[in-house]
């Protein structure tokens, strides 16, 4: 397993190698933001049960470029210090593409949160919270982590309370240590939903690309087009469900760690996602049929693949049967780097998963300013608008003598809650990115695919800011 972790490391240096050497930025600046910045590694004991476990964990910090840095905690049997540093790269570059001002970092926690209760997960990860806090390694103004594969609201709570109680109420924005927070305890509402959202934004905006589609031989926009969907869990579900829901798209395939269900007809996500947490599988969903071996998910009939799982699924041994012509790299490092190869030699557009699923931590960033200003968004202005456009509305209705529906009216006054404002924000965010990406894509030549545009994006902007503060002249 370790060779496949740090093939997902080699593929993020390669991809960053083969844009840096398309830029005329020094050699010396180009290592400084390539290098990994810091590196916690630790061991830590917690007594589980009757006896004492030893925990391996990690915290990279990436780069300090901007402060503080971000990025999330997953849990895994499978995390090492290769596939840490990797995600935290990645956080530098998503970060920088979305121009959310952070560096990047990442953690993890070398367990299988399935082989563990809810008391001794809390132990582990309070345990794991005190190492940071120790080394200064988690801060609103530091490094501020998130959820990540394994762990979830419930992980941020615990470690905001961790931390706020080792404070003592000593800093006045200590909420801001953490995000994906629950709603009730300082977290934003639209953060659970972020990336697939994100990913559901970035993916429409591509499909609406016509000299893009027409080169791939599909009509722009997601109406109507077959997705398969790789890994139910947060980023999946709700990016399957979006598409499906709000785009219009038709899910064909869905593959989970329990096997691959498919229907040319369409998988209906919301009572998929319902079937699975009443039945613990998808398979036997109404309507499916279980295709014979799980890992031939790649091999589905469809225009869009979405990867939501872990990295380096799709690698040179199965990159020749796909048959979707768009991948979206929901999951961090999906594609391999020689995969890539093979995928991009047959026309496949793949949509970098630094830009993709950038929806997580942009809505972080909503978040983290909604603690330090301690104030929830639409507070203040949701009224004042709601009564604007009410005053319009009874204005038209005065000089045309027509009436609005009651109907109408109550959508046309309405003022933005924190849930609209937060998906505006994202959509917005995931579109003027998605154009910056687009446009050295097609202005510069020697770009031939989208990852390398992406890149590129980023480090402009990181050098960007290591040049303004003078680190090079």
């Amino acid at each position: 397993m370790s060779s496949k972790q740090a093939s997902f490391l080699d593929s993020v240096h390669r991809n960053f190698d083969k844009a840096a050497d398309l830029m005329d930025h020094p050699s010396g600046l180009i290592s400084q933001i390539k290098a990994c910045n810091s590196i916690y590694e630790m061991n830590f004991p917690v007594k589980i049960g009757n006896k004492y476990e030893v925990i391996k964990a990690f915290r990279v910090q990436h780069s300090q470029h901007r402060l503080p840095t971000k990025g999330g905690i997953r849990f895994s049997s499978y995390v090492n210090k290769d596939e840490v540093q990797a995600l935290a790269a990645l956080m530098t570059f998503k970060c920088a593409i979305v121009d959310v001002p952070f560096g990047g970092a990442k953690g993890g926690v070398a367990i299988s949160p399935r082989a563990y209760n809810a008391e001794a997960l809390e132990k582990i990860t309070r345990r794991y919270t005190m190492e940071l806090i120790r080394k200064n390694f988690i801060g609103p103004s530091v490094d501020v982590p998130a959820p990540d594969y394994g762990t979830g609201s419930r992980e941020m709570a615990w470690i905001v309370d961790t931390y706020t109680t080792f404070k003592n109420g000593s800093e006045i924005d200590a909420v801001g240590c953490v995000t994906g927070k629950p709603v009730h305890l300082n977290g934003i509402q639209g953060r659970t939903e972020a990336t697939g959202r994100g990913v559901y934004y970035g993916l429409r905006e591509v499909l609406l690309d016509e000299p893009e589609m027409k080169r791939i031989g599909l009509e722009p926009g997601m109406e109507g087009k077959t997705i398969v969907v790789q890994g139910l869990g947060n980023v999946g579900s709700y990016a399957g469900s979006i598409c499906q829901n709000e785009g219009g798209a038709i899910i064909v395939g869905v593959s989970e760690i329990e096997g691959t269900i498919v229907n040319p007809k369409g998988i209906d996500m919301d009572k998929l996602i319902k079937y699975r947490k009443a039945k613990k599988t998808i398979i036997g969903f109404p309507g499916s049929k279980k295709i014979a071996t799980r890992e031939d998910w790649v091999k589905i009939d469809c225009d869009v693949l979405i990867p939501a799982a872990l990295e380096s699924q799709i690698h040179k041994g199965n990159a020749k049967s796909i048959k979707a012509k768009v991948i979206a790299e929901a999951a961090n490092g999906p594609v391999t780097a020689d995969a890539e190869k093979i995928l991009l030699k047959k026309g496949v557009v793949i949509i970098p998963d630094m830009y993709i699923n950038a929806g997580g931590v942009t809505v972080s960033y909503f978040e983290w300013l909604k603690n330090l200003s301690h104030m929830r968004f639409g507070r203040m202005d949701k009224r004042f608008n709601q009564n604007a456009y009410g005053n319009l509305v009874d204005l038209i209705e005065r000089n045309t003598g027509k009436a609005v529906t009651k109907r109408d009216k109550s959508i046309i006054v309405r003022g933005a809650d924190e849930i609209d404002l937060v998906r505006s924000g994202l959509e917005e965010t995931m579109i003027t990115a998605f154009h910056q990406i687009r446009d050295i894509y097609r202005r510069r030549k020697k770009v031939e695919d989208y990852r390398t545009a992406a890149f590129i994006s980023a480090i402009d902007k990181v050098a960007s800011d290591y040049t303004t503060m003078g680190v090079f002249p």
